[in-house]
């Protein structure tokens, strides 16, 4: 099987070149070879590539620079997947998709699920539920995975910028009124590959498509987050930040975010037998995977 996989340069994208590789020969198709944001060349670059199954992790996600550049953000966020969901309707192909918990708006006092009703409050959301609808519509049997506050040991994110800053600081405020479940990129990929396994090995994967929930189980906040950060790191810097909580409203953003953007993962699990841990057991997975190769 050949397997078009975008945004390999991503958090997700990187990951999934390997978990993805013992289902087939994996392309990995970076801006050079296939440019999302040429609306126009997609569907030429798939039919050269001639893929047996697209995954589509690729996104505008600059969240707070989407909304002034809105324009950008959908050209990536919504029609890229369209056109490659047509492309892969076309060549009676499978599509997986990823998505975001920014879909909500996170008014909801509990977990959101695949049913409840979307609600985005920025241009990075809207692109984003635009870009599943999308997906849908084209009708290529198909996955969307909705991940929720993504974060890895390589680019720019959360984690990496809270370790940079705490080692810098003397004090760090951090919001203490938007909840989530923190999910290592790692962990994503390799539930994206086993549920793409399973989900092949249905002779009718026409019957399972729709809308998953993906992240980690629990729940904190951003300045709880920070503080798990803080406290693996504690055992080997003496000197680190001292934590303030503050509301949202003591950080002001262009963007909205969600107040609650905690996601039940339950139809996953019952639909693939797939489900991810807490986030605080992947955080330590994923800082103790940092530690083994910085003693290599």
């Amino acid at each position: 099987m050949r397997i078009l996989l975008t945004g390999v340069n991503g958090q997700v994208g990187w990951e999934l070149q390997r978990t993805l590789a013992p289902l087939g020969e994996v392309i990995a198709a970076d801006r050079s070879r296939l440019d999302l944001a040429d609306t126009a060349g997609i569907r030429r670059a798939v039919d050269a590539i001639a893929p047996d199954l697209i995954v589509n992790p690729a996104a505008y996600t600059a969240v707070d620079k989407a909304e002034t550049e809105p324009d950008l953000a959908h050209a990536i966020n919504a029609a890229a997947p369209g056109e490659l969901a047509l492309a892969a309707a076309a060549r009676g192909i499978p599509l997986v998709h990823f998505s975001t918990d920014y879909v909500f708006d996170g008014k909801q006092s509990v977990a959101y699920t695949e049913a409840d009703a979307p609600n985005p409050l920025g241009v990075y959301g809207a692109t984003k539920l635009a870009g599943e609808r999308a997906v849908a519509r084209a009708g290529a049997p198909h996955l969307i995975l909705r991940a929720s506050w993504v974060y890895s040991l390589r680019g720019r994110n959360f984690l990496l910028t809270m370790q940079r800053l705490l080692r810098e600081r003397e004090t760090l405020a951090v919001v203490d009124d938007q909840f989530g479940a923190p999910t290592w990129s790692r962990l994503i990929a390799e539930a994206t590959a086993l549920v793409v396994a399973r989900w092949l090995e249905r002779l009718e994967p026409t019957a399972t498509s729709g809308i998953y929930h993906l992240s980690c189980g629990g729940r904190t906040s951003w300045h709880g987050f920070t503080a798990a950060i803080r406290a693996q790191l504690a055992d080997t810097d003496a000197e680190l930040a001292r934590l303030t909580a503050i509301p949202t409203s003591g950080y002001p953003t262009p963007a909205a975010r969600p107040a609650n953007s905690q996601l039940d993962c339950d139809k996953l699990a019952e639909t693939f037998g797939v489900r991810l841990p807490d986030w605080e057991t992947a955080l330590a997975l994923c800082l103790n995977q940092d530690f083994q190769q910085s003693t290599q």
